[in-house]
């Protein structure tokens, strides 16, 4: 694997595990794609480093189980915020 590619996949895995952040917004923080960084994530670093992939793994999953609960209160905000402005 490229060196560089090794070192994002370290960088990104750390900003996930201080931040709690989403690969969403790993990709935005980075400028790079949410492909890319999830690639990175889910495969590089495991390779690069055991032991962080494992601790941003828990991260991942846990933004994964509260997914749906994130976007039912986008979704909410949004007509909140529709329904403001016709009233």
């Amino acid at each position: 694997m490229w060196e560089y590619m090794e070192r994002r996949a370290q960088i990104c895995g750390e900003y996930i595990l201080q931040t709690g952040a989403t690969v969403r917004a790993c990709a935005e923080k980075f400028n790079i794609s949410k492909s890319t960084v999830h690639k990175d994530i889910t495969e590089r670093l495991r390779d690069v480093d055991y032991a962080l992939w494992l601790e941003v793994r828990k991260v991942l999953d846990k933004n994964l189980a509260e997914r749906h609960i994130r976007g039912g209160d986008a979704t909410r905000k949004k007509y909140q915020h529709c329904g403001s402005k016709n009233s």
